[in-house]
């Protein structure tokens, strides 16, 4: 292994981050769609979805974060296939802020442009499994999720080629 880079999790100058757990959440006014994932494995996995509002919404949200004990959370946040903004976008970000508000967990945002076309579509390609086909939005919340989690190995690993040289292909052979 190259000198500096060190398979052990976290301390000073490691170059591995921790693994981290998450807990996505694809908002929606009638349901929000759950996931979880971390970067261990860099996918998610569709968790549930809840069909409640008001107060039992967070206590459902709650419930979850006592059982899976996520470091952070994702939420997916909807915009114009252009970029700009519309009312749902602010509801999802004045959602994110109400989750970090009251569980004082980092929240990060995801554009979540087309996800839940997409999880319908790719529902529709496993027609053999009807309880999946019911749960768009929590299919919906780990394509959000896999995309961040996606995007953080690129960063992490971009870091690594600029910290050591090398690509992380190069490293893996020689394992």
């Amino acid at each position: 292994m190259p000198e500096g880079l060190t398979a052990r999790s976290g301390g000073a100058g490691a170059a591995f981050p921790p693994v981290q757990s998450f807990l996505a959440l694809d908002f929606g006014l009638k349901r929000v769609g759950v996931a979880v994932g971390n970067t261990l494995l860099g996918r998610a996995s569709a968790l549930k979805t809840i069909a409640v509002q008001g107060p039992a919404r967070f206590d459902a949200i709650g419930e979850l974060l006592r059982e899976w004990q996520p470091q952070a959370l994702v939420v997916g946040v909807p915009y114009h296939p252009d970029g700009a903004p519309h009312e749902n976008t602010r509801r999802a970000q004045r959602f994110g802020r109400q989750l970090h508000a009251r569980f004082g967990l980092p929240v990060h945002e995801v554009d979540e442009r087309y996800s839940t076309t997409e999880a319908l579509s790719h529902l529709a390609d496993d027609a053999d499994d009807a309880a999946d086909a019911a749960d768009a939005d929590a299919a919906a919340a780990a394509i959000i999720l896999d995309q961040f989690l996606r995007t953080r190995s690129e960063e992490h690993t971009s870091e690594l080629q600029s910290r050591f040289g090398i690509s992380y292909a190069v490293f893996c052979l020689k394992k």
